[in-house]
């Protein structure tokens, strides 16, 4: 059986992770949101933690957003200086 040739690895994608990290933390603090005014319900049935849940995921998001935008920051000028050398 004959080996199929190897070929080079494609480059990687870019996406805009401040646009998916932004949107995935807006879902967590909307989750907060909706659950709060049920928060009674909710640990009458023992879920009472779910919407500190929601909440620690939105404050994260806020740290995974702003780590973001410094990467992307970071990218954009280590860009430029290879174009203007």
């Amino acid at each position: 059986m004959p080996k199929s040739p190897i070929h080079p690895a494609p480059p990687p994608l870019e996406a805009n992770d401040v646009a998916i990290v932004g949107g995935g933390t807006a879902l967590w603090f909307l989750g907060f949101l909706v659950l709060v005014p049920f928060q009674d319900t909710l640990s009458r049935h023992h879920h009472g933690n779910w919407p500190w849940i929601c909440l620690s995921g939105g404050l994260l998001g806020l740290i995974g957003l702003w780590y973001c935008r410094a990467r992307r920051d970071a990218i954009r000028r280590a860009g430029a200086a290879t174009d203007s050398d």
